[in-house]
């Protein structure tokens, strides 16, 4: 069909029509229109939305997956850019021989009927023809619309209005089909290297919108300021220009961008128009508002109401969309995946009053991040910490080399400080997590499934605001990296890391958490401890800070919150002339996990000293018990399994500081010829009853044996150290081997002494 006759056949009557690909942005505003036309419409996906749900509501008829007989008895089949010949319902129509037309093909007909405004450019474009349309709404000439998102006060990303002559719409160049249109006027923003896999170069590009804008009958409003829209819009007999340079038929002079919001002022040639304020970030918004100022006043509309319109303006879904504000932090996400709107971004984010701007992007198209990796290593430069995901491909095939990491080569090739990659997208947020400061703003870019990301991390930074305030003094932090707090050195993030520094408020805390089904435990010094790679979901609590590192000696008695080391528990009672702590000296853990593993050395174990134990229950109860009122194991405390011990008094005998001083000295030269020095977590397995661990491994051959960068020590076989680098993962393949040696070769069942935490990587 021709422009005259799809318009005729989409204007007129009830037709029976389907979309393939109906889910897509473009594609749902299509199946919008075409409802409030009138028409039966079907339509067909390989994913649900919100979208679609809505659309079924007002009675499209939509299938998952595609099928071939979706198309039976349809009068027309409207596809998307991204279908091919391959899918189904595709190939079925074709075989039948039904009419086919694609998307942009649809979107001109209709617009056709009406007074067009074709809205396009590389950037801006969905901002733009929702300002434009909020405009002339808001100045009563109920015009139609479509835009390629979710506008929240435009109620839906596409309208038809039967009464309004107008009809606003955003051009999509990417595939060449800005040539279907003929508007009544058009609006350029700016033209520039872009979709490179479609276009051979700029001049192909330039071709495309010559052509629009030839065949544009009324006024043709493009940037100025912009090389390549002056270039092809400048000859138009009714062209008009707009930009921040005097030579332009509308300017803004005395811009003011801060916090978001932007103030500027507005002339028509040496006549000034009057003051806009624009609740919207960003100097290009500014001009986008502009562009929308020019269009309403060309046809006639008064300034006064053009600038109310924009002063209530809200952006688009994914344009600098404020996900999350709090004293502390501010995230935003912005569909932003070219360098020249990445850059953009950047600059608006650094217009507020926060300190630092974190990024984290994912590229568009392997064409794209080949082709623009220059442009994209200058873009990210006023950004402090960028992390890159991996590319999201749209409709590519891969290309050898190319990955989040040539963006990253590219920035640290500019001089920047701080670009990371992380091939896991689901794991980026946490990347950029563990850099975050209070007063930091954080951005999600690109055009993928980046926002996801930023989704996560917002979760993660409210569930963290809460934790802060129910915890009161103390610290929080988001994905620590828990081989810092491990004697192993492994182990994946702590998805909350907190430190309180009180008893009740970490017994409130621990009563959140239990209320909320939010995992916890609480980690010492990460002696006897284990944490595999993909870390520990929940919060962990290190008990290290204010209450819980303080002490006080009474007599040949010592109470000591859990947080001391063991280490500083046995210098406090050699400085008070306390003996029987000696054997805490050479262990590296501190009063906590001893408590909660009886642990011992050189004959000694804890709960031999110990008075009585502080605890607190999940409800946030708080308990003193004696031992005799505690279960109480070799290695094992089943009281303390899930009650969390706060403090505890341990006595000891009355010693002089000399034979303190001797049995620690003794102790200390038995632990270095026994035991590595190397990073470890101590003991590995439980004694069995037959054999000490340490001997049987030796006997099985193990000693020195390594996988990857964790071994076996050559000086006690019951312990694994870490060479440096090694996973928690090396280290299980590793226990996994010695206990089915034991099995098999003697018929033991080993079993772990270290406790094994967390989920993998």
């Amino acid at each position: 069909m021709n422009l005259a006759s799809l318009t005729e056949f989409l204007t007129s009557g009830s037709r029976r029509v389907h979309l393939i690909g109906v889910a897509g942005s473009g594609m749902s505003g299509i199946a919008a229109l075409l409802l409030a036309l009138g028409h039966r419409v079907s339509g067909s996906d390989k994913v649900d939305t919100v979208e679609v749900e809505r659309l079924v509501k007002k009675g499209l008829d939509f299938h998952k997956p595609h099928l071939s007989g979706e198309v039976n008895g349809v009068e027309l089949v409207v596809y998307s850019s991204a279908i091919k010949a391959g899918n189904v319902a595709y190939d079925e129509a074709v075989q039948l021989g039904i009419p086919m037309v694609r998307r942009a093909d649809a979107l001109a007909a209709i617009m056709n009927s009406k007074k067009g405004v074709v809205v396009c450019g590389m950037h801006g474009k969905t901002t733009t023809s929702s300002m434009a349309a909020h405009v002339l709404r808001s100045c009563g000439l109920k015009p139609s619309h479509y835009v390629g998102a979710e506008i929240p006060i435009l109620g839906t990303n596409a309208r038809w209005d039967s009464e309004g002559e107008y009809f606003v719409a955003e051009g999509d160049e990417s595939d060449g089909t800005l040539i279907n249109y003929h508007p009544e006027h058009a609006i350029v923003l700016n033209i520039e290297p872009e979709h490179l896999d479609f276009y051979k170069d700029l001049a192909a590009i330039d071709a495309v919108y010559t052509k629009l804008v030839t065949q544009t009958r009324g006024k043709v409003i493009y940037c100025g300021d912009d090389e390549g829209a002056t270039r092809v819009c400048a000859s138009h007999p009714g062209a008009v220009s707009y930009g921040h340079d005097a030579k332009n038929r509308y300017r803004i002079t005395d811009l003011v961008v801060k916090n978001f919001r932007s103030h500027f002022t507005t002339w028509r040639g040496d006549d000034k128009l009057g003051d806009v304020t624009l609740n919207i970030p960003g100097a290009h918004n500014a001009l986008n508002a502009l562009a929308a100022i020019a269009l309403a006043t060309e046809i006639g509309q008064p300034f006064d109401r053009i600038a109310s319109a924009l002063e209530t303006f809200r952006g688009a879904r994914r344009r600098f969309e404020i996900r999350h504000e709090s004293p502390r932090n501010l995230v935003v996400d912005d569909y932003g995946h070219h360098p020249t709107e990445i850059a953009a971004t950047i600059a608006t984010a650094r217009t507020g009053d926060w300190k630092r701007v974190l990024v984290m992007f994912q590229p568009h198209r392997y064409t794209r991040t080949l082709a623009l990796k220059e442009e994209f290593g200058r873009a990210f430069g006023l950004a402090d910490h960028v992390f890159v995901a991996n590319v999201y491909p749209a409709s590519e095939k891969p290309i050898p080399g190319v990955s989040g990491q040539t963006i990253v080569d590219a920035v640290l090739a500019n001089g920047h400080p701080s670009a990371f990659h992380e091939e896991d997208i689901t794991r980026i947020h946490q990347l950029a997590g563990a850099k975050i400061q209070d007063g930091d703003i954080i951005l999600s870019l690109g055009a993928g499934n980046i926002h996801e990301a930023g989704a996560r991390l917002v979760k993660d930074l409210e569930t963290r605001d809460a934790l802060s305030a129910v915890m009161g003094s103390g610290a929080i932090k988001l994905y620590e990296p828990l081989s810092r707090h491990t004697t192993m050195r492994v182990g994946g993030p702590a998805q909350f890391w907190v430190e309180p520094e009180t008893e009740e408020g970490f017994a409130d805390l621990v009563s959140y958490c239990d209320d909320h089904d939010i995992p916890f435990m609480v980690m010492g010094r990460g002696s006897n401890l284990l944490v595999r790679d993909g870390g520990i979901p929940g919060v962990v609590a290190q008990l290290s800070r204010g209450e819980f590192a303080r002490y006080e000696v009474n007599g040949m008695e010592i109470t000591a919150g859990v947080g001391l080391k063991l280490k500083q528990l046995t210098a406090v009672a050699q400085n008070a002339g306390i003996g029987g702590f000696e054997w805490m000296e050479g262990i590296p853990g501190n009063l906590g996990g001893s408590l909660r593993m009886n642990a011992g050395a050189m004959g000694s174990q804890t709960f031999e000293q110990v008075v009585r134990v502080r605890y607190c229950d999940t409800d946030g109860n708080i308990f003193t018990r004696t031992p005799a009122e505690m279960e109480v194991h070799y290695r094992d405390v089943p009281t303390l399994r899930q009650n969390y011990a706060l403090s505890a008094t341990l006595r000891g005998f009355p010693a002089s500081s000399e034979e303190i001083a001797a049995k620690i000295a003794e102790s200390t030269q038995k632990r270095k010829t026994s035991q590595p020095i190397a990073a470890s977590a101590g003991c590995i397995f439980k004694n069995p009853t037959s054999i000490p661990a340490g001997k049987l491994v030796d006997e099985l051959g193990f000693k020195n044996f390594a996988v990857g960068r964790a071994r076996v020590s050559e000086v006690h076989g019951n312990f694994i150290v870490n060479d440096g680098g090694a996973t928690a993962e090396e280290i299980l393949t590793l226990i996994g081997e010695i206990k089915a040696a034991a099995a098999r070769e003697r018929g033991i069942e080993l079993e772990t002494e270290v406790q094994i935490v967390g989920v993998d990587a």
